[in-house]
């Protein structure tokens, strides 16, 4: 008994299925073949109205050609003599009318040969400059006196030509003549496009309206004419009515009975609809003929029935395919569920793997990490990240707390940060960040720390939205930063030193070599020669140095303003200028918004900047600079440092702030050493801002650059930097004294030949002339 309940168990499966396939796939074909028949009127109806519409629109199109025509005409017939002003006014209008296909409008007038010349001479009186009346044979001529284009890609028009000798404009005039009505011409290829390769010229035609003068005794003027271009016509007509889904033809009846297709216009598919229809154009007969792929038509296409037959035999087989599931695949599903489930374990198994070796990680590494919550809740913190921001136990709750528990200053170690300034809220807001310094002091780091953050906006595949943070303590960094700028300027000393001794003895050796002889002139020349390498080699020392100093050297920051700045800086470059014969600079220092920066470093960018805009002008011309600054936000201050000198090529613009990179022109005729730019560049990047170039619209270069803005700082906490940033540079200046102090009793022992010797005292600069500049808030002269 069990076995023939298993055996109708595997007959009854197939079975089933098999009359579900049977069923189905019959009321398929059914379904298709009555979609076939409905998609078919369908698309017949969809076919007529595309048709009309396209019908309708090349009626419109040439009645609308036909009336701005005739308007053109009767306000010509309306003028006692109409000029090229009339013409040009009247005729502005067809221009901004758009016209499909038009290629340009023309005042035709008739002259018999003997009074050709008459004619050009009346009509270039009366605005037809340049015209030229070219006749052909004798009898009665038609000459174009006037002439616009109405299409961009045309060039000038044909006026002076002989149109007697084309012979479908010739009777096309007469016809208009007679029947004082407009009229359609013969088809043919314009004059204007006779030139152009046999693929490109179309089949055209012309409407030509009568102008006859006002009065008992009307005269004949001429003809206005309109010429258009069938192909450009039709396509412009049917591209925009059709939507791209219209074949279509455009035939024309000429006077000698026979048809001429002027047009035709194509689009993808097989057409299997066509309709025609048959409509007046003055005194012609044109056809209008449309074709269509029925599959393509809008609302007609898409092939339902196939799509429904293909849909119908592939549903019943899949149903079918589910009824023999269904009623013989429970041992299967068992099995997948089997299968399912041990693969959910051992993922979750993984997971957790995974998990553990995440938190191995986090422990291991010596960087801090820290992962917040969209609200700034504390997520994940490893050891390290707690040890460096001082060992507090107790997360804070909100980024309102992160001050009290942390201490968070700016690098100075007395600013504190501002809540938009720290990485993890620039993070959560977006903007990622690297290599933010971050000076933390609280109750755990009683001597404070200096820590690099990199934060970042927390991948969304977390699932959370938050940002994460990665530390590193940079304070040991900093110190042996420290070392190296004193070390630095240990070398500038000591390479200095000889360049001094060097110097003097040079100078010593040109008051010596005197007199005329040519032999002590010489000498003369090559030991100022040598002085002046010297002095070369001296800036050399120096610009390296602030390079080097730039990157090294630590941040005193402090708000500053900026006007007395930039006026020192003017000024001092002033005074180099002394006894200067050249023109006098013009400057001009717009008030400026102060900002929270390095002041010793700020004033070498400006300095740097303005002396380029004094020094980087043409033979001749006078140095002009003009300073100028805005806010930008809420925390950035952007200065611009214009001048009006040589310029910078935009293919150089990329590389001018490259290490020892100078352009063609100023390697040419003016000396420098190529990292002046590039100093300025490790300045503003240094306090986070950005430098740039551009062209200055006045001529010359335009340099800008973004700082810090200043913020409000209580007494005591300015009083408190200030004291620090005198006691650190006192530390520096004392550990170089101490150092040079050391190198100088080495050498002293030594007894070197010419390293004893200090770089003799450089006098302040005598300003005996006074330059004088206008500013728009502020105003100095040195």
């Amino acid at each position: 008994m069990e076995g023939r309940e298993n055996g109708e168990r595997r007959t009854g499966g197939p079975l089933l299925a098999a009359a579900v396939l049977v069923t189905g796939l019959l009321v398929t074909v059914l379904v298709s073949a009555g979609l076939h028949v409905i998609q078919r009127d369908k698309a017949e109806r969809v076919m007529d109205q595309r048709h009309a519409m396209a019908l309708a629109a090349v009626q419109t199109e040439i009645g609308r050609y036909r009336a701005v025509l005739e308007t053109l005409a009767a306000g010509a017939a309306s003028q006692t003599e109409f000029t090229w002003d009339d013409f040009d006014l009247s005729s502005s209008a067809l221009a901004d009318a758009k016209l499909i296909g038009a290629a340009a409008v023309a005042f035709v007038v008739p002259a018999e040969t003997a009074g050709v010349a008459a004619a050009e001479r009346k009509w270039r009186a009366l605005g037809a400059s340049g015209l030229r009346m070219r006749p052909v044979g004798t009898g009665e001529h038609f000459f174009t006196v006037y002439s616009r284009i109405l299409n961009d890609t045309d060039v000038a028009g044909v006026t002076g030509t002989d149109l007697v000798t084309i012979p479908e404009l010739r009777g096309a005039f007469e016809e208009a003549r007679r029947l004082r009505q407009t009229t359609v011409s013969d088809t043919y290829v314009l004059l204007r496009d006779r030139e152009k390769p046999v693929t490109e010229q179309q089949e055209s035609f012309v409407l030509a309206t009568p102008l006859w003068s006002r009065g008992n005794t009307p005269h004949f003027i001429g003809w206005a004419v309109l010429g258009l271009r069938g192909q450009s016509f039709l396509s412009g007509i049917l591209q925009t009515t059709s939507q791209g889904h219209l074949f279509g033809s455009l035939t024309a009846a000429n006077s000698d009975g026979g048809r001429v297709t002027i047009a035709d216009w194509s689009v993808p598919g097989r057409p299997d609809l066509t309709r025609s229809s048959e409509f007046d154009v003055g005194d012609r007969r044109w056809t209008l003929i449309t074709r269509a792929d029925s599959g393509r038509l809008p609302g007609a296409g898409g092939h339902p029935a196939v799509i429904a037959l293909a849909g119908g035999v592939l549903l019943t087989l899949l149903l079918a395919w589910l009824v023999h599931v269904l009623a013989t695949g429970r041992s299967r599903a068992r099995e997948q569920v089997e299968v399912a489930t041990r693969e959910l374990r051992e993922t979750e198994a993984d997971s957790r793997r995974q998990a553990v070796l995440l938190g191995a990680v986090l422990t291991s590494i010596s960087d801090g990490v820290i992962v917040v919550d969209e609200h700034g809740g504390v997520l994940v913190q490893n050891p390290s990240g707690r040890r460096l921001l001082g060992g507090v136990d107790a997360d804070p709750s909100s980024p309102e707390e992160w001050q009290r528990h942390y201490g968070v200053y700016r690098p100075d170690g007395v600013t504190p940060m501002s809540l938009q300034e720290m990485p993890l809220i620039r993070a959560l807001n977006g903007e990622p960040s690297d290599g933010v310094e971050v000076f933390i002091r609280n109750g755990g780091r009683p001597e404070g720390v200096l820590l690099s953050v990199d934060g970042r906006p927390l991948d969304f595949s977390a699932g959370v939205h938050g940002a994460v943070a990665i530390f590193r303590d940079i304070t040991e960094l900093r110190r042996y930063e420290t070392d190296l700028t004193i070390f630095a300027g240990v070398v500038a000393h000591d390479l200095k030193a000889p360049l001094s001794v060097a110097r003097g003895h040079a100078e010593l050796a040109i008051e010596d070599l005197g007199g005329d002889f040519p032999a002590v002139a010489d000498a003369s020349e090559a030991v100022r020669r040598v002085v002046h390498a010297v002095d070369r080699m001296d800036t050399l020392i120096e610009t390296l140095l602030a390079y080097t100093t730039a990157r090294h050297a630590p941040l005193r920051l402090a708000s500053i303003r900026l006007e007395p700045l930039v006026l020192e800086v003017i000024s001092d470059r002033l005074g180099h200028r002394a006894g200067d014969d050249g023109p006098a600079p013009r400057w001009t220092v717009s008030a400026l918004p102060p900002v929270e920066a390095d002041a010793g470093m700020v004033r070498h960018v400006l300095d740097n900047l303005i002396g380029n805009a004094f020094k980087y002008v043409r033979p001749g011309s006078a140095p002009r600079v003009e300073v100028t600054g805005e806010a930008v936000g809420v925390d950035r201050v952007r200065i611009a440092v214009a001048d009006g000198g040589i310029g910078i090529p935009d293919a150089e613009k990329p590389r001018i702030f490259d290490s020892f990179h100078r352009t063609e022109a100023a390697t040419a005729g003016y000396a420098g050493s190529g990292l002046g730019l590039a100093i300025c560049k490790r300045i503003v990047e240094r306090h986070g801002g950005e430098i740039g170039v551009a062209d200055n619209p006045g001529g010359g270069t335009c340099f800008h650059f973004t700082l810090p803005a200043a913020i409000a700082v209580p007494e005591e906490d300015s009083a408190m930097s200030t004291e620090k940033a005198d006691s650190d540079d006192d530390a520096v200046r004392e550990a170089l004294e101490r150092a040079l102090a050391e190198r100088a009793a080495i050498l002293e022992a030594a007894q070197l030949p010419g390293l004893g010797g200090g770089p003799p005292p450089v006098p302040e600069p005598q300003r005996t002339k006074r330059y004088e500049g206008s500013s728009a808030d502020t105003s100095a002269s040195s």
